[in-house]
C-alpha cells in the first residue's frame, strides 16, 4: 500500500513520556507508508515534513539529493531572496522562499564497498516503512539495504525538528549488519550547494539563491555559512556527529572532508554482524534575521555545544508537543472510522508546526503552502482567512502575530494604493518579505507551453480578508489593546481604500468598484474588453460594505481620547466618515436569474459544454489551462475555478447575508440562498483545494450528503494529492486548517459576535459526537461537546468570571467549574 493509513505493528515501543506501550491495531496518530514508490516520493516528503515554526524539513531520505525522485528541502520561516530571470527576452524578478542548506545528508558504506549508499545504483532498498508519529512529531524510517556483494544492513532512523529548541534538529541512525562484519564508514555532511528546483514549472527561472560564505570544522563539529544572492540574509548551520554502540560512545575521531559548500564528517568503526552502531547527528541553524543575535555561526556552534543527546532532545520535544495538543484538542467519533480522525490530526499537525510560538517574534506571514516546499514561491496570499478562525479559539497569540505581520506592512499597502491614485491601504495579492506585490507578471501554462500575462494582482479582495480577520480576532478575544494599537488603524485604512475606489454611477444611483478580480481567479477580463479586470464582483462589493461598517464600529469601540488621536493622525474628517456610511449602503450588487451575479455582465457569458469537457477531461480542475491550450479562454464562459459568490456564505451565516443585502437595498429571501448555491455549484470545477472547504460549509445545513462528500474531498486534498502532483510542492495550509474549522465551527454552529459565544450544532450523519476545547476571550478550557440530541458546555475551574453561551436565541452564563447541557 502506498500513501494510506495502515495498521501499526503490534509490538512494544518505548515512549519517553510514558515508558513502554503497545499501540492499538490502528493508531489514529500514525501516518505510515510501506515500500518505496518513485512516483510518490514527493508527496510523502511533503506530508512527512517536520517543523517547529522556525524551520521545516521535508521527509526526504538522508542519503538522497535532488535527483528527480527525492527533494530534501529545508525552509526557514520568512527566509526570502530576490533574483532576476529572463523570460521571452524580458527581465523578470521573483522573490522566493529559499531552499536552505540541507542538514540531512548521512550515508554509509559497508566492508570493502567503494560507493556510498544513495550514490551506488547497485545498492538497493529491499523493504522500507515510514512512520510519522503525529502525537510527538517524530519521523521513523525502517529499511533493509542490500549492496552488490549481498551485504544486508538494517537501517532505522528517527528524526525530529525540536519544538523545545527552535534552532535545533536531529537525526538518529541505527545501522545493524545482518550477514557481514568489517569496517563501517559513515559520512555526515552539510550541503550548501542546493538550489530551488522543487517546482517543475519554475525550473526555467533562476533557482540558485545561495553562495558559500565559509566553512570549517572543530574537534567535534563542522559548520557552514552561506549568503543569499539577492539579499543581505546569511544562514549558518553547525552539525555534530557522535557514534554509539551498546549504550556507550565510540571513541572514533572523525575525518573531515571539505569540498566547497559540502563539509562532512567521516567516521570509521568496526562493525560486527548482529550488533548495532548508532550515529547521532545534531544540527543548529541561525540566520542574520534572528533577533538578539550577533554572528549566526557563533550562535549555531554555541547552541550545539550545549545541546544534549537525541533522547534528551526527544524527551523535551515530546513534552512540548503534548502541551500543544492540549491546546488543539479535537475529539471526534465518526461512524465508519475511514481515516477522518487520522487526517484531521495530520492537518492540525501541519497547521501547528507551520506557525508556532517560535514564529511569533519573527515577523512572518501565513504561507499558503506552509514552509513545506516551493509551491507559490512560499508567498503569503489570503489563506490566513481559512486558518485564523481556527487559531483564534486555540492559540490567539499566534493569530495576533499573523495580523501584526500585516500591520508592519501597512505603509507598503498605503504606498501601493497611492501608486494607483487612491487613499488608504491596498494589500498585495502575494506578499513576502516587505509587503510589496509579489504576484508574477507572467505565468506558464504547462499544457500549451506558453507564457501568459498574469493579472492576479487585481485580486484586491485580499485587503478585505485582512480586515475580516482583524475583526474576527477582536470578536473572539476581546483584545482591546490589539484594536487600539494595531487593528483599528488597519481596518480604517483598508476601509478608506474601498471607499475611495468606489465610484458613483448616476445611471444606477449606486457606487461601483471596477477593474478587479474575484476569488474565482478564472475571470481576469471581459471577453469583449481590451483591458483587464471585471466590475462589481459581488463578493468584493458585499464584503467591502461590511468592512466599511466594521471600521466605524472599531472606531466607536476605542476609548474617546484614543479615537480622537487616531482620527487626527489619519486625518479622518466627519465628511469622510459620512461618505463611508453612504458607500456602505449604496454599493452595487448585480443580479441575474434571481441570484447575485458573480460580477456585472456575468449573464452575457456563454454556458460551457460541460458534458463535453467532463467526458474529455475527467479532471478539469484547471479548465483555464485546458481552454487556453485549445486557443480559447475561460473568460468567455460561466465557469469558476472555486467558490466566489459562495465565499460570502462561508464567511457569514445565511441570515447575516440576507441582512447585508437588504441593508444595501436588495430583496433577499430565504429561497434566494438555495438558488444561489445550486446555480454556482453547477458551474464550479474546484480547481483550488479551498473550494471543497467552502462548499462543505455552505451545504452543511441544506444538503448534508453533498456537504459530507466535499468534506471528504477537502480531507483528502493533500493525502490523496487530488491535484495531481501539487502536494509535492508543499501542503495546502488553508484547506488543512479549513477541514479542522469545519469540525470546530461549522458542525458546532459556533459564532463569536456581540460578546457571546453562539452555538447552533448540526452534525453530519457520519459524525456521532465531537468535543473541542477552546479559548474564548481569555477563558482557557471552554469545552464544547456535541452529540446527536444535546450539546454540553463546560468551563474548567480556576477561571475568573463566566462565559456567555448563546443557543437558539437564549443566552446563559457558564461560571468557572460549571457545566450546562442543552437539548437539541
Amino acid at each position: 500500500m502506498f500513501g494510506t493509513y495502515v495498521p501499526v505493528r503490534a509490538e512494544v515501543v518505548v515512549d519517553p513520556m510514558s515508558g513502554p506501550r503497545r499501540p492499538p491495531a490502528q493508531d489514529p496518530w500514525i501516518l505510515a507508508f510501506h515500500g518505496f514508490d518513485t512516483r510518490d516520493e514527493g508527496r510523502r516528503e511533503a506530508l512527512c515534513a517536520l517543523g517547529n515554526g522556525y524551520l521545516v524539513t521535508r521527509g526526504a531520505a538522508p542519503e538522497s539529493g535532488a535527483d528527480g525522485i527525492h527533494y530534501p528541502g529545508t525552509y526557514l520561516a520568512g527566509a526570502y531572496d530576490r533574483v532576476a530571470s529572463t523570460i521571452d527576452g524580458r527581465r523578470v524578478e521573483n522573490e522566493d522562499l529559499i531552499n536552505c542548506p540541507n542538514w540531512l545528508p548521512l550515508t554509509f558504506r559497508a566492508g570493502g564497498a567503494v560507493a556510498w549508499f544513495g550514490e551506488d545504483p547497485t545498492t538497493r532498498i529491499v523493504s522500507q516503512r515510514l512512520e510519522l508519529d503525529l502525537r510527538r512529531g517524530v519521523l521513523t524510517r525502517d529499511a533493509l539495504v542490500v549492496d552488490a556483494a549481498d551485504r544486508r544492513t538494517r537501517l532505522r532512523q528517527r528524526r525530529l525538528v525540536s519544538l523545545a529548541e527552535p534552532h535545533v534538529a536531529a537525526l538518529e541512525t541505527v545501522l545493524t549488519p545482518e550477514n557481514w562484519s568489517g569496517p563501517l564508514h559513515i559520512r555526515a555532511a552539510l550541503d550548501g550547494t542546493v538550489a530551488n528546483t522543487g517546482v517543475a514549472r519554475y525550473r526555467s527561472l533562476v533557482g540558485r539563491h545561495l553562495t558559500p560564505a565559509g566553512q570549517g570544522a572543530g574537534k567535534e563539529a563542522l559548520w557552514l555559512r552561506v549568503q543569499a544572492v539577492g539579499s543581505p540574509l546569511q544562514i549558518a548551520v553547525a552539525a555534530r556527529g557522535r557514534l554509539h554502540r551498546d549504550g556507550g560512545t565510540i571513541e572514533a575521531e572523525p575525518e573531515f572532508e571539505s569540498p566547497p559548500g559540502r563539509p562532512a564528517q567521516v567516521f570509521t568503526s568496526e562493525a560486527v554482524a548482529g550488533r548495532s552502531v548508532t550515529v547521532e547527528k545534531t544540527v543548529a541553524v541561525y540566520t542574520s534575521r534572528d533577533p538578539a543575535l550577533g554572528d549566526p555561526r557563533t550562535a549555531a556552534l554555541r547552541t550545539l555545544s550545549r545541546t544534549g543527546s537525541f533522547d534528551t532532545l526527544l524527551h523535551d520535544h515530546a513534552i512540548r508537543w503534548e502541551q500543544l495538543w492540549r491546546r488543539f484538542r479535537t475529539d471526534t467519533e465518526f461512524t465508519d472510522r475511514a481515516g477522518e480522525d487520522n487526517t484531521l490530526h495530520l492537518h492540525l499537525f501541519h497547521t501547528a508546526q507551520t506557525y508556532s510560538e517560535h514564529t511569533v517574534d519573527l515577523d512572518v506571514g501565513m504561507p499558503a503552502r506552509g514552509w513545506h516546499g516551493e509551491g507559490y514561491r512560499g508567498h503569503v496570499f489570503w489563506d490566513e482567512l481559512f486558518v485564523l478562525r481556527t487559531l483564534n479559539l486555540r492559540t490567539p497569540r499566534i493569530s495576533r502575530a499573523v495580523l501584526r505581520y500585516r500591520y508592519r506592512r501597512l505603509d507598503a499597502a498605503r504606498r501601493a494604493a497611492a501608486d494607483i491614485g487612491l487613499r488608504g491601504a491596498m494589500y498585495p495579492w502575494q506578499s513576502a518579505a516587505d509587503g510589496t506585490e509579489q504576484a508574477p507578471s507572467t505565468h506558464l501554462n504547462p499544457m500549451s507551453g506558453r507564457w501568459l500575462p498574469d493579472r492576479t494582482h487585481l485580486q484586491r479582495h485580499v485587503g478585505l480578508a485582512v480586515a475580516y480577520n482583524t475583526w474576527q480576532y477582536y470578536q473572539a478575544t476581546g483584545d482591546l489593546d490589539f484594536l487600539d494599537t494595531t487593528g483599528a488603524e488597519m481596518l480604517l485604512e483598508i476601509a478608506r481604500f474601498w471607499a475611495d475606489i468606489a465610484r458613483y454611477d448616476p445611471a444606477l444611483e449606486r457606487y461601483r468598484i471596477r477593474g478587479v478580480m474575484g476569488p474565482d481567479e478564472y475571470h481576469d477580463a471581459y471577453p469583449w474588453a481590451d483591458h483587464p479586470g471585471i466590475d462589481d464582483n459581488t463578493y468584493t462589493n458585499v464584503l467591502a460594505s461590511w468592512v466599511l461598517s466594521r471600521a466605524l464600529d472599531a472606531l466607536d469601540a476605542l476609548p474617546g481620547y484614543r479615537r480622537d488621536e487616531l482620527t487626527e493622525r489619519l486625518d479622518l474628517t466627519h465628511d469622510e466618515l459620512d461618505r463611508w456610511h453612504t458607500v456602505a449602503r449604496r454599493l452595487h450588487v448585480p443580479f441575474h436569474d434571481g441570484v447575485p451575479s458573480q460580477f456585472a455582465g456575468y449573464e452575457r457569458l456563454a454556458e460551457l459544454d460541460w458534458r463535453h469537457y467532463r467526458r474529455l477531461y475527467p479532471d478539469n480542475r484547471r479548465l483555464d489551462r485546458i481552454l487556453e491550450a485549445e486557443g480559447d479562454s475561460v473568460n468567455r464562459y460561466k465557469a469558476s475555478k472555486q467558490a466566489d459568490v459562495l465565499m460570502l456564505h462561508y464567511l457569514f451565516p445565511a441570515r447575516e447575508i440576507r441582512l447585508l443585502l437588504r441593508r444595501l437595498g436588495y430583496p433577499a429571501g430565504h429561497e434566494m440562498t438555495q438558488r444561489t448555491v445550486d446555480y454556482y455549484r453547477a458551474r464550479t470545477v474546484h480547481g483550488s483545494t479551498l473550494s471543497s472547504v467552502v462548499h462543505a460549509w455552505v451545504l452543511a445545513r441544506t444538503d448534508r450528503r453533498r456537504s459530507w462528500r466535499f468534506f471528504r474531498d477537502a480531507l483528502g486534498g493533500d493525502v490523496h494529492d487530488v491535484q495531481g502532483g501539487t502536494t509535492a510542492e508543499g501542503i495546502h495550509l488553508g484547506a488543512m486548517a479549513g477541514t479542522v474549522d469545519l469540525v470546530q465551527r461549522c458542525y458546532t454552529g459556533l459564532d463569536t459576535r456581540g460578546d457571546v459565544l453562539w452555538l447552533d450544532p448540526c452534525l453530519p450523519a457520519r459524525l456521532r459526537r465531537l468535543e473541542v476545547e477552546l479559548c474564548y476571550r481569555g477563558h482557557w478550557g471552554v469545552v464544547v461537546e456535541v452529540g446527536r440530541r444535546h450539546v454540553t458546555v463546560s468551563l474548567r475551574p480556576g477561571q475568573s468570571g463566566s462565559v456567555p453561551i448563546g443557543i437558539r436565541g437564549s443566552v446563559v452564563d457558564i461560571p468557572a467549574g460549571g457545566s450546562r447541557t442543552f437539548t437539541l
